[in-house]
């Protein structure tokens, strides 16, 4: 997270099913809802971010039964309004945020947030645990053409070199189930996530080019 950042402590929310977006991550958005227009108008007027949640069951009006417990924050890199004002956005992860309190003073989702914690992965277990992911992405990567290997590749090469985001741009590309992608976001040990990514990666049927 680049230190010019300021996370606020509380912060708009979008609530999207099957939808997550990992730090490091891109995000797509079509804001429609005169509620999440408003959130918008209110992000670009102060600090230019929103979070995302992603919904467990159907929306109800307290996000508390329906949000999972952690989401993302995400810094608003482009927003494009349309004449019916209706917005495109492009949404950038920056870290991970527990919400902790969801606040009734707007009439879109607002919640009180903190950062979500990480356990490192041992210094001793770094370099192995980052081999082993990235053996096995481009073992499954093999039936591609070399062209596009060798784009994931530098791709890959220039992410931050803390191990965390290493696993999250991998997560954010390459794991398409929203239930897998969910459970990456919320594990807070990162040896583990190394791991699921990993068993997911090897397991997937990508196919072949030919």
């Amino acid at each position: 997270m680049p230190d010019a950042l300021t996370i606020p402590e509380r912060c708009g929310a979008i609530l999207l099913p099957k939808a997550t977006l990992f730090p490091q991550g891109v995000l797509p958005l079509h804001i429609f809802e005169p509620r999440y227009q408003q959130m918008l108008d209110d992000a670009l007027e102060s600090h230019c971010m929103i979070c995302v949640g992603t919904l467990t069951q159907n929306e109800t009006d307290d996000p508390t039964e329906c949000t999972a417990k952690t989401g993302t924050i995400g810094l608003i890199r482009v927003s494009k309004e349309q004449e019916d004002g209706r917005s495109n956005l492009i949404l950038h992860g920056i870290l991970r945020v527990d919400f902790n309190n969801w606040l009734e003073e707007n009439e879109y989702p607002y919640a009180e947030i903190e950062p979500s914690p990480s356990i490192p992965i041992p210094d001793d277990e770094i370099d192995q645990v980052k081999a082993a992911l990235q053996d096995t992405l481009y073992l499954a990567l093999k039936h591609f053409p070399d062209a596009i290997v060798e784009r994931i590749k530098k791709s890959l090469a220039q992410v931050d070199s803390s191990s965390s985001a290493l696993a999250d741009v991998v997560a954010q590309q390459f794991v398409v189930d929203p239930d897998k992608r969910r459970q990456l976001l919320e594990e807070p040990d990162v040896k583990k996530r190394f791991e699921m990514l990993t068993r997911e990666i090897g397991q997937a049927d990508w196919g072949s080019s030919n």
